[in-house]
């Protein structure tokens, strides 16, 4: 069952929902105070770069068994190029 919990971050309400483990931030609510007509194209762009492509293999090597580790390094190897693109779907 997930609990959501609101904060304020200078003046902007973002949800946390939480497993009663962890708690997970919403960047659909962050990307949107950026770009509210066009949070899927802020997310899509976050999701390019090394750092975010590199922490989120940190955290699925943290947190998920089944993680494919020879999969992700081709993402991670073709990050940061003007070409590549990683969408939420992918």
């Amino acid at each position: 069952m997930a609990i959501n919990k609101i904060i304020n971050v200078q003046g902007r309400e973002i949800t946390l929902i939480s497993d009663k483990v962890n708690y997970f931030i919403s960047l659909t609510e962050m990307a949107r105070y950026r770009d509210a007509e066009r949070t899927n194209y802020i997310i899509q762009n976050w999701m390019r770069t090394r750092s975010a492509i590199e922490f989120c293999g940190l955290r699925e090597q943290l947190n998920n068994p089944n993680f494919k580790s020879i999969e992700f390094d081709a993402f991670k190897n073709e990050s940061g190029s003007n070409s590549f693109a990683l969408t939420p779907q992918k």
